[in-house]
């Protein structure tokens, strides 16, 4: 047995252990301290408040998340409010909350997801989520975390037409294993976790209950994959498509029976290999926010879809700059549209665009509420080169 794998196995139970929502949040973890704003995830409860949720120290195997909110439409926000750092474990190695997002249910209830994992991935991780029933409330109160599944899960879950909620989760292969920097991605037992391997790809959870329990349906493994990031939706005739992401862009699978099984992934584009965002519309179209370029995280592109993933149009760029990327989202009551991502990370800063469907429509601003590159969270570098 090598060093890593020992390792993981040694430390496997405290990745099982509900984390600490911890608050207030120690100063060494604000971004004006830290330096370092990747992006999470976004939300707007019923009373109109916005969550926003990020990483922090880094990619990696000391990743931390944390939560603030906004009165004001994102104009302001609070110091970091809350802040999940699952610790270490008794050799000095850290447990890392690498991958997650915020989501507002129907019941106007919020959840934040996250992920814990031995180091940056043991070959298990598991998602985790906490929810807050008061989310618009002047002292928000947190429910114990509990744990899902195995895996990762870093998009929104989609509300079905049968009231189910399906969430896109991703169990990574053991390749991605790396627990330390001193250790190589592949320096790994070939038989850790192995019993988990018929399970690795793009996976569905699906609630029945409002999210009290989660059952594991099925997945389809990507040819060439990349984390997946899979994300769901639900055509009118109750077909549902996952979209995920790959090692050259984008692809797609379809299931006809509730997301038990699936079609092969298909190629949808060929950009840059990163985070994307999709959502159904009020209007019953369909929105997509991702990379307008095979090469290079830039020119973040909007588009729509009428016809529900068949064909898209449209085309609103929302920042043409290198080193963009993992937008999330939600649509306004008013037909605005809300999407932040992060720029550089290292260094780096959370942006806000803002627009509606008939920005993306047209190509440009036509409603006279296009916002672009609105700072949210900045890091320490960034502030100062203001």
């Amino acid at each position: 047995m090598n060093e890593q794998t020992r390792i993981c196995l040694e430390n496997a139970d405290l990745a099982l252990r509900p984390p600490e929502l911890i608050t207030p949040v120690p100063r060494e973890y604000y971004p004006e301290i830290d330096d370092y704003t990747m992006s999470s995830g976004i939300a707007r409860t019923p009373g109109g408040r916005f969550y926003l949720s990020w990483f922090g120290r880094d990619d990696g195997p000391d990743t931390v998340m944390l939560l603030a909110r906004s009165d004001d439409e994102g104009k302001s926000w609070s110091e970091p409010e809350y802040l999940i750092d699952p610790g270490f474990t008794p050799d000095g190695h850290h447990l890392s909350a690498l991958v997650g997002t915020v989501w507002c249910d129907p019941a106007g209830r919020l959840w934040w997801f996250f992920s814990v994992s031995v180091g940056y991935y043991d070959g298990r991780a598991g998602v985790w989520a906490a929810v807050c029933g008061n989310p618009d409330d002047e002292h928000p109160a947190w429910g114990k975390p509990f744990r899902l599944w195995h895996g990762c899960a870093l998009n929104k879950p989609t509300v079905l037409s049968t009231g189910e909620w399906a969430l896109p989760v991703s169990l990574w292969r053991r390749e991605q294993i790396w627990v330390d920097r001193r250790f190589p991605w592949n320096d790994v037992d070939p038989s850790l976790y192995a019993e988990l391997d018929p399970l690795r790809g793009a996976n569905l959870l699906v609630s029945t209950d409002n999210g009290r329990n989660w059952e594991l349906r099925g997945r389809q493994r990507s040819v060439d994959p990349c984390f997946d990031e899979n994300i769901c939706l639900e055509r009118r005739n109750g077909t549902l498509v996952m979209y995920a992401r790959d090692q050259h862009g984008i692809v797609s699978s379809h299931s006809a029976d509730g997301g038990w099984s699936w079609t092969p992934f298909r190629r949808e584009w060929r950009t840059a290999s990163a985070r994307f965002f999709t959502t159904r519309l009020p209007s019953g179209n369909w929105l997509m926010v991702r990379h307008n370029t095979a090469g290079e995280r830039s020119h973040l592109t909007a588009f729509l879809s009428s016809d529900e993933g068949k064909s898209w149009r449209g085309g609103l760029l929302l920042d043409e700059r290198d080193g963009i990327s993992y937008p999330d989202g939600f649509v306004h009551p008013d037909g605005r549209i809300f999407i932040q991502y992060d720029r550089l990370r290292a260094h780096g800063e959370i942006l806000l665009a803002v627009f509606t469907e008939a920005d993306v429509e047209a190509g440009y601003d036509v409603s006279g509420k296009v916002e672009r590159k609105r700072p949210l969270i900045q890091s320490a570098t960034q502030r100062n080169r203001k």
